[in-house]
């Protein structure tokens, strides 16, 4: 259990699906939280992205890879060296789907290059989870051309609302003794015994954040999406290309807003858009979709979403 944290925001670093275009990097999408930053897949040229960013690259602890076509994965090596060429020391988590063990092995051995710190690659089954203390990341498997997973980043709960007014009316003087309840210490005044639930309310979800990585939208996401705060899902084709999404292993940004419905979502954030659409025709990407779920956004490079308690 954890107590409210200031900021959590979604930094999308690389918006674009298969190939970089003048306008979209290829797939990567940071979350900070609390001074850490996790990257969630790291296509080509991610460093130079941070640097663009608000975010700085020796701030990452952990990556998320979804799968391993280049355009989510290249970008490993220059970030690994940047890091090293900036002294870093911390090591580095690198997660992914089976077989990251041996890309990562690949990627440490290239060129005449020894990395500074500790790079650790752990591979992840379906519907596993890793605690990290104050959140949880949870594996699950995309629906694409090859092997890949989605992933669910889950605060722990949080401590429920103090209540001043019920607290004040029990006897309870204002200052040390609030502060020992609300850090869930019982506490005795005049042969009184008060204890935390007695002016705390119940605990109280953290957010939930879910990556689909590139995926068709399936049953699973819906499941494990279920009353998430945002959805950052395939938006590769318009709704008028259902075909072709279906032939590549994508999705259109119409079905992602069925999923995102589904699954009572609060945000839909469309990514990996294909190299056909110019920020210009955003129009036909969302034709319709709206209709559908209506808080649905098509990210862009260095977008910056900020996700908040639902209560």
């Amino acid at each position: 259990m954890v107590k409210d944290m200031s900021q959590l925001k979604i930094v999308f670093l690389g918006t674009s699906g298969s190939w970089p275009t003048p306008e979209r990097n290829v797939s990567s999408v940071a979350l900070k939280r609390d001074g850490e930053v996790i990257l969630f897949d790291c296509g080509e040229g991610t460093q130079r992205q941070l640097m663009c960013s608000s975010l700085s690259f020796m701030q990452v602890d952990k990556v998320f890879i979804s799968h391993f076509h280049g355009d989510h994965f290249l970008g490993l090596p220059g970030l690994i060296q940047s890091m090293t060429l900036n002294d870093r020391e911390k090591e580095l988590l690198i997660f992914g789907p089976a077989g990251l063990k041996g890309l990562v092995n690949t990627i440490m051995g290239l060129g005449y290059f020894n990395a500074s710190f500790r790079v650790i690659a752990r591979e992840m089954r379906d519907h596993e989870t890793l605690d990290f203390g104050e959140y949880t990341i949870t594996s699950y498997p995309a629906d694409h051309s090859v092997p890949g997973l989605g992933f669910v980043f889950q605060e722990a709960e949080r401590t429920g609302r103090f209540n001043k007014e019920k607290a004040l009316e029990m006897g309870i003087p204002e200052g040390p003794m609030f502060s020992k309840l609300q850090k869930g210490q019982i506490v005795k005044m005049n042969d009184k015994t008060f204890t935390p639930d007695m002016v705390i309310g119940p605990k109280r979800p953290g957010r939930k954040i879910v990556y689909t990585g590139d995926s068709r939208p399936t049953g699973t996401l819906v499941q494990k999406a279920k009353d998430c705060d945002v959805i950052i899902h395939d938006g590769t084709f318009a709704p008028d290309m259902e075909e072709k999404a279906i032939e590549y292993g994508h999705s259109t940004t119409l079905n992602a807003a069925k999923a995102a419905k589904k699954a009572r979502a609060k945000t839909l954030i469309l990514t990996h858009i294909s190299p056909r659409y110019s920020e210009n025709e955003e129009t036909d990407l969302i034709k319709d979709v709206k209709q559908v779920f209506p808080s649905t956004i098509v990210a862009r490079d260095f977008m910056e979403f900020e996700v908040s308690y639902r209560e």
